[in-house]
């Protein structure tokens, strides 16, 4: 049986993910901030599917967070075999309305992070010659509005530059860049969603579901769902200082409120 380390793996397309992988027969590293959720979590997962599920409480904001989870990353005689980078969170609010200390939290777990925990995984997976790592970035990387989609960006960019260096040696690396998904994130942000349209709204266990078979197919970069890859379809083809004002005004329309 391989294993899959999951962070943010209490709500949301974590959450799915751990269900998904779980009813395929996976063990289970479940990292998330809150060991009772971890706890009652795995716990569920183990009685529904019979699999192991081991559970590490870690803030991914914080030093002594990210080097816990390199540290299992790190262990050859507990491999993980998939690594799915999904911690992450947005802030309320336009630029220089945010604090710079929230600004640079949302660096620490969006970039660093995952820079941190993608090499220390694909560093072992590479010297078995097999593996799988996906970064949960998001539609918001491929248009310019703020901090959130600047850092799902950086994302985007550098799974896919990891991914062409890593060629040939087994280790697959795929961005996942879903739309808005029905999950705790913007509760937890303070954002409202009142005003979101419902065909924007995408199914987390579906959109899993997509993804692993991207994965599966080699894709390095994975949006899951037809409306959305039209959606960035036009982004392409619109011209950047268009797109920023669009930007602008749909983040006004659907954004934090």
């Amino acid at each position: 049986m391989t294993t899959a380390l999951i962070t943010g793996s209490t709500a949301g397309i974590g959450a799915a993910f751990a269900r998904r992988l779980a009813a395929q027969g996976h063990n289970l590293v479940l990292v998330a901030r809150d060991a009772k959720r971890l706890g009652e979590q795995a716990t569920e997962l183990h009685d529904r599917h019979g699999i192991e599920a081991d559970v590490l409480a870690a803030d991914l904001s914080t030093e002594e967070g990210i080097a816990a989870v390199e540290q299992r990353l790190d262990d050859r005689t507990h491999p993980v075999d998939l690594l799915v980078n999904n911690a992450g969170f947005g802030n309320k609010g336009r630029y220089l309305e945010v604090s710079m200390a929230d600004e640079l939290t949302m660096l620490k777990v969006h970039i660093e992070a995952v820079l941190r925990l993608t090499s220390a995984a694909t560093e072992s997976m590479r010297s078995r010659g097999r593996g799988g790592v996906i970064n949960v970035a998001s539609v918001a990387a491929f248009v310019p509005r703020g901090t959130y989609g600047a850092s799902k960006a950086w994302v985007v960019q550098f799974t896919q530059g990891a991914a062409r260096d890593l060629g040939g040696s087994g280790v697959r690396l795929m961005a996942l860049c879903p739309g808005f998904v029905r999950t705790e994130f913007h509760e937890r942000a303070g954002m409202g969603t009142d005003n979101i349209p419902g065909w924007m709204w995408l199914d987390a266990d579906k959109l899993v579901a997509a993804a692993l078979a991207d994965l599966a197919r080699g894709k390095t970069v994975s949006i899951p769902d037809p409306r959305y890859k039209a959606l960035m379809g036009v982004v392409k083809l619109t011209p950047r200082g268009l797109l920023g004002g669009v930007s602008s005004r749909t983040g006004r329309k659907y954004g934090p409120q």
